[in-house]
């Protein structure tokens, strides 16, 4: 799989950012949750799967199709 670049709202160069996959997919790079209160949360959080915190302000960078 490779990642496309989509934009980031960080200022200084790390997380967040959004990326397109070659696999027509969306990947979103942020801040891994590990708050087990909040894991607690998830619904059917799968082997190999995580959740990971963005500012709404990233929901931009995400394409409609």
């Amino acid at each position: 799989m490779r990642l496309r670049f989509l934009g980031t709202s960080s200022e200084n160069g790390d997380c967040p950012a959004a990326y397109e996959t070659s696999n027509g997919t969306v990947a979103i790079q942020g801040k891994l949750v590990l708050d087990p209160q909040a894991l607690g949360d998830a619904v059917n959080l799968g082997l190999g799967e995580a959740i990971v915190e963005i500012p709404r302000e990233m929901l931009e960078f995400i394409p409609k199709e």
